[in-house]
Order: structure tokens, then sequence, then C-alpha cells
């Protein structure tokens, strides 16, 4: 787009008593406590899906995503799917993400995403979503290989390069990330069975630990399936209240509020961290990577 053009769209947003007001004002609620260690080499990033509203509860979020940040950095953000609903010209992907991130941007913090079913391929272009044409894609950050998925076409070719991906992967931590959650307590959607058919069992053979994924708007850390850990992180802009149903799955789940959740990886320890929107954790801890040796205890 023409820098005038972009300009003039920029100006005509700022200039909507609405938006300018979500800018202007906090989140509500107190300051984060950061739980994460901060250790010095490790792999810091935040997760995020179906974001991407372009309403005030999305930019209070981001306001808490770029709080923490400043208390701890981190250098990149994984994008669960549902990025951009609605209107996807460049006036909505202002309003739907470059503004209400723009200090993660203008900080260097890299966004990677993957595609929801709200989503448009065309998004695959998105400068700012780090794509670069691809529907799935693999990239490394430190000792963690990440795999971003497209579950919305989940077809022979994507599967066969999953497993080629997972196989000569070396690095000691392996994610995948995706927008349809595999295990979820969620009353809307729940589990994605189908998927879970074929995924799971290249997830188990080859070793992959930890799976991010979105589509529910809650945010729920669902107990171990066969030794991986599954995180769903759907609540960054929308919201289903009260959605979450007791299925003997939930470790912890939070579906009161919007949230964002963040994660440490450094050696074989991942922390995790799930903040709301009111700056509350609503969850955090740690998990040890299957197979590793115990921690020195000293």
């Amino acid at each position: 787009m023409h820098f005038i053009q972009r300009a003039a769209i920029v100006f005509l947003l700022l200039l909507a008593p609405r938006t300018l007001a979500w800018q202007a004002a906090p989140a509500p609620g107190g300051p984060i406590v950061v739980t994460l260690p901060g250790k010095p080499d490790s792999v810091r990033f935040v997760a995020i899906g179906d974001m991407g509203t372009g309403e005030m509860e999305q930019y209070q979020v981001a306001a808490r995503m770029e709080e923490f940040r400043r208390k701890l950095p981190y250098t990149f953000v994984l994008t669960l799917g549902d990025n951009i609903y609605g209107g996807k010209s460049a006036a909505d992907l202002m309003k739907k993400f470059e503004i209400p991130y723009k200090l993660l941007l203008d900080a260097g913090v890299l966004f990677y995403a993957t595609l929801g079913n709200h989503d448009d391929t065309n998004e695959r272009f998105y400068k700012w979503f780090n794509m670069n044409g691809k529907q799935y894609y693999a990239f490394t950050k430190g000792n963690v290989r990440f795999f971003a998925l497209d579950t919305n076409y989940l077809d022979p070719k994507q599967l066969a390069w999953l497993e080629q991906e997972l196989a000569a992967a070396t690095e000691p931590w392996k994610i995948c990330y995706f927008h349809h959650p595999l295990y979820s307590s969620g009353g809307y959607h729940g589990s994605a069975t189908e998927l879970r058919k074929v995924l799971e069992p290249l997830f188990v053979k080859y070793g992959v630990q930890a799976v991010f994924a979105g589509h529910e708007h809650v945010y729920e850390r669902v107990k171990a399936q066969k030794g991986i850990y599954y995180f769903t992180e759907g609540a960054a802009g929308e919201l289903r209240a009260g959605d979450l149903r007791q299925k003997g799955l939930t470790e912890i789940g939070f579906d009161k509020d919007r949230s964002f959740l963040t994660i440490e990886i450094s050696g074989d320890d991942l922390y995790y961290q799930a903040v709301s929107r009111m700056g509350v954790t609503v969850d955090s801890g740690i998990i040890r990577r299957p197979g590793a040796p115990p921690p020195d205890p000293r």
C-alpha cells in the first residue's frame, strides 16, 4: 500500500473516539506479577488465539502483553488462529492487528501466525504474520523447534511434510501449534477428535512435548495425554464465559475473562504463566521435558 494511503488510514482510525479511548485507557485491574524465572539464554514467547476483533478487550489484552514484555522481555508471539475476524481490508488489518500490537511491533517482537476458520488464506502474505506465503511451516528458536500447522486443511501433503519435519528435527524440544484443539473441555466445540486421530500418533512417535491451540474462547491446560501437554488459549479477544465443561480433561481452566499465555523454556524445563485481562495470574507452573534427567538438586 502507498505510504500516503496507509498514513490516511491510521489517521482516520486514530480519530475514531472509541478506538482512541481504548488506546488511552489502561487495562482494568492491578499490575502483573511475573512468575517466569527470566533465566539467561532461555526462549520466551507468548501464545494468543482468537484475538482479532478490533474491540476494546483485545486492546486491553495487548496492553497487558506489553506490560509483561517491559517486565520480562520476550521476542516473539505464536498466534493460534482467528487472527482477523470479519473484514480483511487494509483498515481492518490496522484496527485489528497493527494498532493494538503497535508497541510490541515497534519493540521488534515477531508474530508467527497460524490460520483459523475465520481467517483468509491471503493472510499468509501479510508481512506481520511472518508466514511468507506458507500455510504451514517450521522454525527454530534456541533449543526449540516449532511446527505451525493449518488444521483447516489437514491434507496428506501437509501430514507428509509434518512427519518429515518431525523426523528431521534435532532440537530437544518440539512444539506444535494450530487452531483446533485436539483435547478441549469447551462446551461450544469440544475436542477435535478427527484431527486427533491423525496428528496424535505423529506427536507421540516423534516426541512432541507441548501443543498450543485456540478455537475455544477460553484458557485451558489439559492433563497430560500420552505424555504430551496441551494448552488452549482462544480468549485473547473473544470470550465464551462459563463455557468450560468438566470432562476429566481439565487441569486448570479459566473462562471468566480474556487472557494470554506466556512461556519460558530454559534447558529441560518449560515454565508457563497465563494472565487475565485484569492482570491476574490464572495458571502457572513448570513442566520437565519428558525423558530429561532429573534436575540437579544443588
